[in-house]
């Protein structure tokens, strides 16, 4: 079977002056012409068409591009390899982008006005404020959103990596008590959760007993929560919310 060119330009999605320009340049040669010497392609026409548009896409020139898929030392099990290699490079380097992106966004959001470089040396691979959109749509017309907004406006590079290693150094000691076999409602962890609760009066917002239960909540209701936490030490989520509410309690009582 074989096909005009006006098919493959709509398989291919791309122009059927692309195809031609192909075809002159003698990237992708049709292998038939029909008897009033329109162009035919084969099906062995469009596997090539498809490494053309690969190696395009990760951005060789055509010269390269030829020069790859004419080497008569390559298969196409080769082909595929080096197609897998470019393509996992490729998913690296968006990943990271994308990465970097994120992080803009969110020091743009959260007021931080610090250099790119900065912003990689204070945040690193940690999310400051991932679900910054949807705390606003939840909690933007409360108190404590808007004093988090303030203080996060006026916090320096210093404050953030201060803050950042707070959070790190509490971190740590939780995942040392659970190591050590402490019960979640030990004086050890009820104090190292109210030294969270604290954390976050001093660096965001006035956060009481009740509502520092309700985060303990959301750290297991909500798996992207749980997650992040659980990176530290499988079940430091569970760990930590119960230690908050066993505080809560003891404040209570």
């Amino acid at each position: 079977m074989s096909y005009s060119v006006g098919q493959v330009a709509g398989f291919a999605g791309v122009t059927v002056r692309t195809l031609h320009h192909y075809d002159d340049i003698g990237l992708l040669v049709p292998s038939e012409r029909s008897p009033a010497g329109h162009r035919r392609y084969s099906d062995a026409d469009l596997d090539r068409l498809q490494q053309i548009l690969f190696y395009r896409e990760l951005g060789f020139p055509l010269e390269e591009v030829a020069a790859l898929l004419d080497d008569p030392d390559a298969d196409p099990r080769a082909h595929l390899r080096r197609q897998h290699e470019l393509l996992t490079a490729r998913i690296e380097k968006l990943r990271k982008m994308a990465a970097a992106v994120e992080q803009a966004m969110e020091a743009r959001t959260m007021g931080i006005n610090l250099t790119p470089e900065e912003k990689f040396e204070v945040f690193g691979d940690f999310d400051p404020d991932q679900h910054e959109e949807e705390a606003r749509e939840r909690w933007g017309d409360t108190d404590a959103y808007r004093q988090s907004q303030r203080k996060a406006a006026s916090y320096t590079k210093e404050d953030w990596q201060r803050i950042q290693a707070e959070s790190d150094e509490l971190t740590r000691r939780f995942v040392a008590l659970m190591e050590a076999g402490e019960p979640a409602d030990s004086e050890a962890a009820m104090d190292a959760a109210e030294d969270h609760r604290q954390g976050i009066c001093r660096n965001h917002y006035e956060c009481s007993h009740e509502m520092h239960t309700c985060l303990g909540e959301m750290f297991v209701d909500d798996e992207r929560f749980t997650r992040n936490i659980d990176k530290a030490r499988p079940g430091l989520a569970r760990y930590l919310r119960d230690a908050i509410l066993a505080n809560a309690a003891r404040h209570a009582a």
